[in-house]
């Protein structure tokens, strides 16, 4: 497995907020969980400055899980944590890294999922400050936090053992740090009602469904894929392939 052709064995996707996933990455978790890929999230906040109404506000952030593991569940996906940290202030914490190494480490994924820790100024909507956050909390644990038996040793000490992770796949980052994209033709319906299983987040459903749509086909037409398609974009990284060298 290359983390860019045949179906993982393992993945760990990260966003900030419940319904990140669903926005830039549900199709393509969709398709690798019916070629029988574990995938697992871990959601970093609890999703509480979400929505639009009023009525919502009691209990929002249990709202919101209940949605997350509906929209999961859609793309096949049952293994749904929460790290319960305050939406709107996340930052790229010692303890939030030591939590993210941690499911790192029960996971043991071959690829990492995760919103993107630069800017994209194309739609300042992706970058969200949580989503920034997000990346850059990720990206310091995937190198070198979780591949370091001398980092949060009270984890090795716990039978978390390190181990190094092959790929680091971003999404909802800079357009023009876009280098892959994944024809998910077929299976845009099942993405669409992902995202709309978080219902509290959306005034206007009908106009949400037919921006996703145009999004796809957009990302398609800039991957090079034929017309008609649909495709979710990635920058992807390489972490521990053949082409790295440790410790550089």
């Amino acid at each position: 497995m290359d983390g860019l052709g045949s179906a993982p064995e393992r993945v760990l996707v990260f966003a900030a907020h419940p319904d990140d996933i669903d926005f830039g990455a549900a199709a393509t978790i969709a398709g690798w969980t019916a070629a029988g890929t574990s995938v697992s999230y871990c959601i970093l906040t609890d999703g509480d400055a979400g929505g639009f109404s009023d009525e919502d506000r009691p209990g929002i952030a249990s709202l919101r899980r209940a949605e997350q593991r509906a929209a999961a569940e859609i793309v096949g996906v049952s293994d749904v944590t929460f790290l319960g940290e305050p939406d709107g202030y996340l930052e790229p914490t010692d303890d939030v890294i030591r939590q993210i190494v941690r499911r790192m480490r029960e996971v043991r994924p071959d690829i990492v999922v995760s919103m993107h820790p630069e800017r994209s100024w194309d739609r300042i909507q992706k970058s969200h400050p949580d989503h920034l956050a997000c990346g850059e909390a990720v990206t310091r644990a995937i190198y070198p936090a979780v591949e370091n038996p001398f980092a949060y040793p009270e984890l090795e000490a716990a039978g978390l053992r390190s181990f190094r992770v092959p790929w680091l796949w971003f999404y909802g980052g800079p357009a023009h740090l876009e280098n892959r994209y994944v024809d998910v033709t077929g299976s845009e319906d099942r993405k669409i009602a992902a995202i709309t299983a978080h219902r509290s987040q959306h005034p206007d459903v009908e106009r949400m469904q037919s921006r996703v749509r145009a999004i796809l086909r957009d990302n398609a037409r800039r991957g090079g894929l034929p017309e008609g398609r649909s495709a979710e974009s990635f920058h992807v990284v390489g972490i521990n392939t053949d082409e790295t060298i440790a410790g550089f």
